[in-house]
């Protein structure tokens, strides 16, 4: 069943709830098969492998890059895909309010397409072991990790959908750029950032900027530090530091390179003829 990732980002937003459970399952060494689900609404979470569960007979198949949603009291079935292990962990949680929770998302099973998010599986595992400790402070912070939980899977979620129009993709990632360019940025860190591949950020940049993400990314460098050598006067290494280039020979072949000029003749023509 497809589910407005919005609504159900609204709905969990203004809905008291809490954790009742959390369970991580494997094939091997195995559980019993249940007939239906537990008492408890709850999220499956994927580590490993591939099985298909059905609730109230839809199937979904379980694998890593989604999250699956299942009700409470629902008949559930199982099948297998050959002798491959399989690995996940489920969230069962409570509605807190009897009145809301008769309406609420809770009675219905649903997938999300979140695809491979490594601070995903990160806060599932933190999860997973805060829940199995014991004290007041594991509780509190069970509740805290379950809602960073389900706030990176709905946002990996709205990514991958907004990645599919690429004006959206593009400004998404040029913002970030302008915001952390002083960062250790690569390619690799952008795509998995936002969820798509190399391939297709390349694409959406040479089609909106006329260059790659890589070159996109220099040349926004450079531009903020001509803007830091006419305004401040610290040193051309420590400008490139800050701007995010670690060698200070690179920033000045490149600079040169952009701007036919090194850095340092770059502030001077400026100090000479300030207008």
């Amino acid at each position: 069943m497809k589910i407005d990732v919005d609504q159900l980002a609204k709905h969990f937003a203004h809905i008291p709830f809490q954790v009742e459970g959390v369970y991580r399952y494997a094939r091997d060494p195995g559980v019993p098969h249940a007939d239906y689900t537990d008492s408890y609404p709850g999220f499956v979470f994927p580590l490993t492998g591939k099985v298909q569960f059905q609730f109230n007979g839809t199937p979904y198949i379980l694998s890593p890059g989604k999250v699956v949603h299942g009700g409470a009291k629902m008949s559930l079935a199982q099948k297998m895909f050959g002798k491959t292990n399989w690995e996940y962990i489920l969230v069962q949680y409570r509605i807190c309010d009897a009145e809301l929770e008769a309406s609420s998302f809770s009675h219905q099973h649903f997938e999300l397409a979140t695809g491979h998010s490594p601070r995903l599986i990160e806060l599932i595992m933190r999860l997973w072991h805060v829940y199995n400790q014991r004290g007041g402070i594991s509780m509190f912070q069970t509740e805290m990790l379950f809602r960073d939980v389900l706030n990176e899977a709905l946002l990996c979620v709205a990514n991958r959908q907004n990645s599919y129009e690429p004006h959206a993709l593009f400004e998404r990632v040029a913002q970030y750029i302008h915001e952390h360019y002083y960062q250790s940025l690569t390619i690799a860190s952008l795509a998995e950032q936002h969820n798509v591949n190399r391939n297709r950020l390349s694409y959406v940049f040479r089609r909106y900027a006329g260059m790659g993400p890589a070159e996109y990314l220099l040349k926004y460098r450079i531009n903020m530090a001509q803007e830091m050598l006419v305004t401040s006067e610290l040193p051309v290494q420590q400008i490139a530091q800050t701007v995010g280039i670690a060698d200070p020979f690179y920033f000045s072949r490149v600079f040169k390179k952009q701007l036919g000029i090194s850095p340092t003749e770059y502030r001077e023509q400026f100090i000479n003829n300030p207008c």
